[in-house]
Protein backbone atom coordinates (compact mmCIF):
# COMPACT_ATOMS: atom_id res chain seq x y z
CA UNK A 1 0.00 0.00 0.00
CA UNK A 2 2.62 2.35 1.32
CA UNK A 3 4.94 1.23 -2.53
CA UNK A 4 1.46 2.37 -4.57
CA UNK A 5 0.93 6.00 -2.76
CA UNK A 6 4.87 6.16 -3.29
CA UNK A 7 4.41 5.01 -7.46
CA UNK A 8 1.85 8.01 -6.99
CA UNK A 9 3.27 10.59 -5.61
CA UNK A 10 6.65 9.68 -7.74
CA UNK A 11 4.20 10.29 -11.09
CA UNK A 12 2.64 13.08 -9.94
CA UNK A 13 5.64 15.24 -9.11
CA UNK A 14 6.50 16.13 -12.48
CA UNK A 15 2.90 16.76 -13.30
CA UNK A 16 2.68 19.13 -10.57
CA UNK A 17 6.24 20.59 -11.39
CA UNK A 18 4.94 21.36 -15.21
CA UNK A 19 1.13 22.78 -13.48
CA UNK A 20 3.46 25.08 -11.18
CA UNK A 21 5.84 26.16 -14.30
CA UNK A 22 2.65 26.92 -16.51
CA UNK A 23 0.82 28.66 -13.28
CA UNK A 24 4.41 30.80 -13.11
CA UNK A 25 4.32 31.70 -16.88
CA UNK A 26 0.34 33.20 -16.38
CA UNK A 27 1.68 34.85 -13.22
CA UNK A 28 -0.41 38.23 -13.28
CA UNK A 29 2.49 40.26 -12.08
CA UNK A 30 4.53 39.05 -15.81
CA UNK A 31 2.68 41.49 -18.30
CA UNK A 32 1.43 39.07 -21.13
CA UNK A 33 1.85 40.09 -24.93
CA UNK A 34 -1.48 41.59 -25.53
CA UNK A 35 -0.66 43.63 -22.25
CA UNK A 36 2.77 44.82 -23.78
CA UNK A 37 0.95 45.81 -27.22
CA UNK A 38 -1.53 48.13 -24.58
CA UNK A 39 0.81 49.85 -22.93
CA UNK A 40 2.65 50.39 -26.02
CA UNK A 41 -0.23 52.30 -27.66
CA UNK A 42 -1.06 53.91 -24.56
CA UNK A 43 2.67 55.54 -24.33
CA UNK A 44 1.76 56.47 -28.29
CA UNK A 45 -1.44 58.47 -27.19
CA UNK A 46 -0.62 60.26 -23.71
CA UNK A 47 1.43 63.13 -25.96
CA UNK A 48 -0.95 64.05 -27.98
CA UNK A 49 -3.44 64.46 -24.31
CA UNK A 50 -0.58 65.73 -22.71
CA UNK A 51 0.50 68.44 -25.10
CA UNK A 52 -2.72 70.65 -24.67
CA UNK A 53 -1.99 71.10 -21.31
CA UNK A 54 1.91 71.53 -21.38
CA UNK A 55 2.68 74.84 -22.75
CA UNK A 56 6.18 74.35 -23.46
CA UNK A 57 5.34 71.37 -25.89
CA UNK A 58 3.10 73.80 -27.17
CA UNK A 59 5.32 76.45 -28.13
CA UNK A 60 7.75 74.09 -29.42
CA UNK A 61 5.76 72.46 -31.87
CA UNK A 62 4.41 76.26 -33.08
CA UNK A 63 7.75 77.02 -33.51
CA UNK A 64 8.69 73.57 -35.57
CA UNK A 65 5.35 74.31 -37.73
CA UNK A 66 6.72 78.32 -38.45
CA UNK A 67 10.15 76.21 -39.59
CA UNK A 68 8.72 73.94 -41.47
CA UNK A 69 6.99 76.98 -43.52
CA UNK A 70 9.96 79.31 -43.86
CA UNK A 71 11.62 76.54 -45.07
CA UNK A 72 9.13 76.00 -47.85
CA UNK A 73 8.99 79.39 -48.76
CA UNK A 74 12.82 79.81 -49.39
CA UNK A 75 12.47 76.56 -51.38
CA UNK A 76 9.74 77.73 -53.48
CA UNK A 77 11.80 81.05 -53.94
CA UNK A 78 15.10 78.87 -55.26
CA UNK A 79 12.89 76.61 -57.61
CA UNK A 80 11.75 80.36 -59.12
CA UNK A 81 14.84 81.04 -59.32
CA UNK A 82 16.14 78.63 -60.82
CA UNK A 83 13.42 78.36 -63.62
CA UNK A 84 15.05 81.50 -64.98
CA UNK A 85 18.26 80.25 -65.36
CA UNK A 86 18.56 78.05 -69.00
CA UNK A 87 17.76 75.31 -69.59
CA UNK A 88 21.23 73.46 -69.51
CA UNK A 89 21.81 74.69 -65.82
CA UNK A 90 18.51 73.80 -64.61
CA UNK A 91 19.16 70.46 -62.70
CA UNK A 92 17.20 68.98 -60.03
CA UNK A 93 20.15 68.23 -57.87
CA UNK A 94 20.97 71.92 -58.44
CA UNK A 95 21.90 73.08 -54.66
CA UNK A 96 20.09 76.56 -53.25
CA UNK A 97 23.81 77.54 -53.15
CA UNK A 98 24.84 76.34 -56.39
CA UNK A 99 21.72 78.49 -57.74
CA UNK A 100 22.65 81.56 -56.29
CA UNK A 101 25.95 80.67 -57.91
CA UNK A 102 24.73 80.04 -61.19
CA UNK A 103 22.32 83.04 -61.16
CA UNK A 104 25.38 85.46 -60.45
CA UNK A 105 27.55 83.83 -63.07
CA UNK A 106 24.39 84.39 -65.64
CA UNK A 107 23.63 88.30 -64.98
CA UNK A 108 26.38 89.51 -66.69
CA UNK A 109 25.61 87.35 -69.70
CA UNK A 110 22.53 89.11 -69.83
CA UNK A 111 23.91 91.98 -69.80
CA UNK A 112 26.20 91.07 -72.94
CA UNK A 113 23.30 89.80 -74.73
CA UNK A 114 21.29 92.87 -74.20
CA UNK A 115 24.22 95.18 -75.46
CA UNK A 116 24.59 93.54 -78.71
CA UNK A 117 20.91 93.56 -79.35
CA UNK A 118 21.14 97.32 -78.81
CA UNK A 119 23.99 97.15 -81.37
CA UNK A 120 22.37 94.89 -83.06
CA UNK A 121 19.15 97.14 -83.47
CA UNK A 122 21.21 100.56 -84.45
CA UNK A 123 22.99 98.36 -87.33
CA UNK A 124 19.78 97.87 -88.67
CA UNK A 125 18.31 101.21 -88.45
CA UNK A 126 21.55 102.30 -89.71
CA UNK A 127 21.09 99.44 -92.66
CA UNK A 128 17.42 101.01 -93.34
CA UNK A 129 18.55 104.65 -93.90
CA UNK A 130 21.28 103.67 -96.14
CA UNK A 131 18.41 101.70 -97.69
CA UNK A 132 16.49 104.97 -97.98
CA UNK A 133 19.13 106.65 -99.18
CA UNK A 134 20.04 104.26 -102.20
CA UNK A 135 16.25 104.02 -102.96
CA UNK A 136 15.87 108.36 -103.10
CA UNK A 137 18.52 108.04 -105.60
CA UNK A 138 17.22 105.46 -108.14
CA UNK A 139 13.91 106.91 -107.67
CA UNK A 140 15.24 110.19 -108.68
CA UNK A 141 17.19 108.63 -112.25
CA UNK A 142 14.52 106.01 -112.68
CA UNK A 143 12.46 107.96 -115.38
CA UNK A 144 13.48 110.04 -117.65
CA UNK A 145 9.96 111.66 -117.62
CA UNK A 146 10.50 112.52 -114.17
CA UNK A 147 13.40 114.17 -114.61
CA UNK A 148 12.25 116.43 -117.20
CA UNK A 149 9.23 117.09 -116.74
CA UNK A 150 9.08 116.87 -112.47
CA UNK A 151 10.83 117.82 -109.40
CA UNK A 152 11.18 115.67 -106.94
CA UNK A 153 12.46 116.09 -103.31
CA UNK A 154 12.20 114.24 -100.33
CA UNK A 155 12.32 114.75 -96.43
CA UNK A 156 13.49 112.11 -93.99
CA UNK A 157 11.07 112.12 -90.97
CA UNK A 158 12.88 109.48 -89.14
CA UNK A 159 14.39 105.96 -90.10
CA UNK A 160 11.15 104.81 -91.49
CA UNK A 161 9.29 107.75 -93.03
CA UNK A 162 9.89 109.90 -95.59
CA UNK A 163 7.94 113.03 -97.49
CA UNK A 164 8.00 113.22 -101.12
CA UNK A 165 7.54 116.10 -102.70
CA UNK A 166 6.99 116.22 -106.39
CA UNK A 167 5.52 118.67 -108.97
CA UNK A 168 4.78 118.55 -112.78
CA UNK A 169 3.04 120.93 -115.19
CA UNK A 170 1.26 118.02 -116.80
CA UNK A 171 -0.83 115.82 -114.72
CA UNK A 172 -1.36 114.06 -117.64
CA UNK A 173 2.39 113.19 -118.89
CA UNK A 174 2.63 111.38 -114.61
CA UNK A 175 -0.59 110.41 -113.02
CA UNK A 176 -0.48 110.24 -109.57
CA UNK A 177 -1.53 106.44 -110.02
CA UNK A 178 1.82 105.92 -111.69
CA UNK A 179 3.65 107.75 -108.97
CA UNK A 180 2.32 105.30 -106.50
CA UNK A 181 2.42 101.88 -108.35
CA UNK A 182 6.22 103.10 -108.66
CA UNK A 183 6.90 103.84 -105.18
CA UNK A 184 4.54 100.48 -104.39
CA UNK A 185 7.15 98.50 -106.29
CA UNK A 186 9.83 99.86 -104.50
CA UNK A 187 8.63 98.72 -101.24
CA UNK A 188 6.76 101.91 -99.89
CA UNK A 189 3.60 102.01 -98.63
CA UNK A 190 1.25 105.20 -98.80
CA UNK A 191 0.40 106.77 -95.16
CA UNK A 192 -1.31 109.87 -96.87
CA UNK A 193 -1.25 112.27 -99.71
CA UNK A 194 -2.08 115.72 -100.72
CA UNK A 195 -2.27 117.27 -104.05
CA UNK A 196 -3.22 121.04 -105.44
CA UNK A 197 -2.57 122.96 -108.73
CA UNK A 198 -1.25 126.32 -109.10
CA UNK A 199 -1.42 128.85 -111.60
CA UNK A 200 0.00 127.94 -115.37
CA UNK A 201 -1.02 124.04 -114.73
CA UNK A 202 1.60 123.05 -111.82
CA UNK A 203 1.00 120.48 -110.07
CA UNK A 204 2.19 119.59 -106.76
CA UNK A 205 2.04 116.03 -104.51
CA UNK A 206 2.88 115.71 -101.14
CA UNK A 207 3.16 111.90 -100.05
CA UNK A 208 3.98 110.80 -96.65
CA UNK A 209 5.52 107.43 -97.33
CA UNK A 210 6.89 104.60 -95.16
Amino acid sequence: MALEEYDQNHKCGPTNNFADSSSFAQDPDIPSLKQQQDVAELDQSLPSTMITGDPTMIKKLSHNASERDRRKKINSLYSSLRSLLPVSNRTKKLSNLATVLRVLKYIPELEKQVTALIHKKEELFSSISRKLDVVYEERQKKSSAWRSLSAVSASRLNDREVVLQISTFNVQEIPLSHILLDLEEDGFSLLNATSYVSFGGRVFYSLHLQ
